[in-house]
């Protein structure tokens, strides 16, 4: 049930807050108009729904990366395990360089840290490993693992973009600050329509429950366009994704 409960913080407060005061004021002082919300739904729910899409592609992207990252890996693994030319000495240290490699990627993706020179310098070891085992390893094989090398490179510079750059900042703060603007504008209207001498109970419950469902919507989006961080029900387990992974 807490899992459920992720969606909810401090935007989710703002709001309850203002749906509690703006009534309460427009009671108080008594205004009362009728406009067409056409106009303010387009302006909250249009570029809300095109963060949500946008956030959601981010993820499945994401996925299909993260697949292919790992799938280029363990392909470039069994590559050196597969050789007999190899001394088992050196199997076990691409092993190494191969799963340290993929720890250390992960371990970047789920954090809030956006320098990448460790996994650069990981990357070009596996590299050296090669270069360094130049007689073991023929040529065919070398452009074999190069081809692969270049799949890894291509899905770790994709993820390192999505980790890298987010929804615009512009469109997420242009959705909320329209969204605790929704009551003031919305509360006289309600009140007009329910007729201002009905329960005013009514009305606290519409703009209430209005306001929870954009604030949740927004938040929902916030946390599934950065998928790696683990906060979320809809977060991407990275753990599956491991070169030697376990799934619990």
């Amino acid at each position: 049930m807490i899992r459920y409960l992720s969606i909810i913080n401090h935007r989710t407060l703002i709001t309850i807050l203002l749906s509690l005061l703006i009534p309460f004021s427009a009671y108080r002082f008594n205004i009362v108009y009728n406009i067409d919300l056409t106009l303010i739904s387009l302006a909250i729910i249009f570029p809300l729904v095109f963060a949500i899409r946008g956030a959601f592609k981010r993820r499945e992207k994401a996925l299909e990366h993260l697949s292919l990252y790992r799938g280029s890996l363990k392909t470039i693994e069994y590559f050196f395990m597969s050789n007999s030319k190899l001394s088992d000495e050196s199997k076990n240290d691409a092993k190494v360089l191969l799963t340290d490699l993929s720890d250390t990627f992960l371990n970047y993706l789920s954090k809030d840290d956006n320098n990448a020179e460790e996994i650069d310098r990981k990357t070009e070891s596996l590299f050296d490993f090669i270069i360094s085992h130049n007689e073991e390893i023929s040529g065919g094989v070398k452009q074999k693992i190069f081809r692969f090398m270049r799949d890894l490179h291509v899905a770790q510079e994709k993820l390192i973009s999505i980790h890298t750059h987010r929804t615009p900042i512009s469109l997420k703060a242009y959705c909320l600050i329209f969204i605790y603007l929704f009551p003031v504008i919305y509360t006289p209207t309600i009140i007009n329509k329910i007729g201002i001498d009905n329960p005013s109970e009514l009305t606290y419950f519409i703009v209430l429950l209005s306001e929870f469902i954009l604030i949740s919507l927004y938040n929902i989006q916030d946390q599934m366009e950065y998928p790696f961080d683990r906060d979320g029900l809809d977060d991407i387990k990275l753990d599956n994704y491991k070169i030697n992974r376990v799934i619990d």
